[in-house]
């Protein structure tokens, strides 16, 4: 029995990406002339859609996939916790999926969304590479990205600057004068790691600050053992170090761990900020100094992205950016600031 045509063979036969043959063939976005292409070659080929394809175009599913790194991570749950209540009574139903530290497996799974498994997807990669994007832009249901793809696409996303984020951290260290700074980052290849080295040799360079390699620490992972591991490390290395910037707040907490273990005063002989505001950092003792990216407001806004392009499939993409904000607690200042109160999380950007 001959196997039926995909629409894969059709993109192909038409010389169009998946995504612009599935839209062809709805009547989503599509010019005319692609859309005689597309038509054609389905009409060549014998391509009838079928009912999966069907119900990622009227959403058979109902369900919405929002795929992240690590569902451990308080910055996600802020993010899933946010677009729940954006999505209200839509009748769209969530599902999370760990995509892992593995590239190959979040590109697996945006490929699957093809197959039905979802009627959109909301997608934080923490690392990206070009089989990614590439995926990302084949894909046939509406996607939204929450974080950086490393150059501009056509696809919905939200961002925002990390790299700033830590520039702000460095900036309060040094204005408490402090002056052996070093960094905790997470691992370089991510999209984080990358972004918040940047931004930490940027200020460094900016305020006159002379760069120790010994400084720049790699923990393995963005999580509290991990930190508590590289803060080791690097206390081992330099033990006159005066401040520390840690990549997330997870890394942060790990450090502050270590350092007390040490018998160092918190933040009399060291200060410690964190990157992303979790609560579980305006609760430790000491509360943790940290830059706030949003979290949460940047998984409302990703809903309403992915919201609107339900409602009118072929409008512009749009890119909406969130800016960060330092808050300042007990880890660097002993009399916390008036302004201190929980918030949300990141290790993504």
């Amino acid at each position: 029995m001959k196997a039926k045509p995909t629409l894969h063979q059709v993109a192909e036969t038409a010389g169009v990406s998946l995504a612009s043959a599935s839209r062809a063939l709805t009547g989503n976005s599509a010019s005319p002339e692609m859309v005689r292409r597309v038509r054609g070659a389905a009409k060549k080929l014998g391509y009838l859609p079928d009912a999966t394809a069907r119900s990622l175009r009227f959403g058979g599913t109902r369900q919405v996939i929002f795929a992240v790194d690590d569902i451990g991570n308080p910055n996600y749950v802020e993010m899933l916790r946010a677009i729940e209540r954006s999505f209200g009574d839509t009748g769209l139903r969530l599902s999370i999926s760990a995509t892992g530290r593995r590239p190959e497996q979040t590109v697996d799974l945006v490929r699957s969304m093809n197959m039905g498994l979802g009627d959109g997807l909301i997608i934080s990669p923490i690392r990206v590479t070009p089989e990614l994007r590439r995926a990302l832009l084949d894909a046939v249901v509406p996607v939204v990205v929450i974080g950086s793809l490393h150059r501009e696409i056509d696809i919905d996303s939200v961002r925002v600057d990390s790299a700033l984020a830590v520039g702000m951290a460095v900036e309060h260290l040094h204005a408490l004068g402090r002056s052996r700074i070093a960094l905790i980052n997470g691992p370089m290849d991510t999209n984080p790691g990358a972004a918040r080295r940047r931004g930490f040799l940027a200020a460094m360079e900016r305020l006159g600050r002379g760069i120790n390699p010994e400084h720049l620490r790699a923990a393995e992972d963005f999580t509290v053992a991990a930190g508590m591991a590289a803060a080791e490390r690097l206390l081992d290395a330099d033990p006159g170090i005066d401040a520390i910037v840690a990549a997330n707040d997870l890394i942060g907490v790990g450090a502050i761990s270590a350092a007390t273990r040490r018998g160092l005063r918190i933040p009399e002989d060291l200060a410690i900020t964190g990157i992303d505001d979790t609560e579980i950092g305006s609760v430790y003792n000491p509360t943790l100094t940290s830059v706030s990216l949003r979290a949460g407001e940047r998984g409302e806004l990703a809903a309403r992205l992915l919201l609107e392009r339900f409602e009118d499939p072929s409008r512009d993409h749009h890119t909406l950016t969130v800016q960060p904000e330092l808050k300042i607690r007990q880890s660097t200042v002993r009399t916390p600031s008036p302004s201190t109160h929980p918030s949300e999380s990141d290790p993504t950007s």
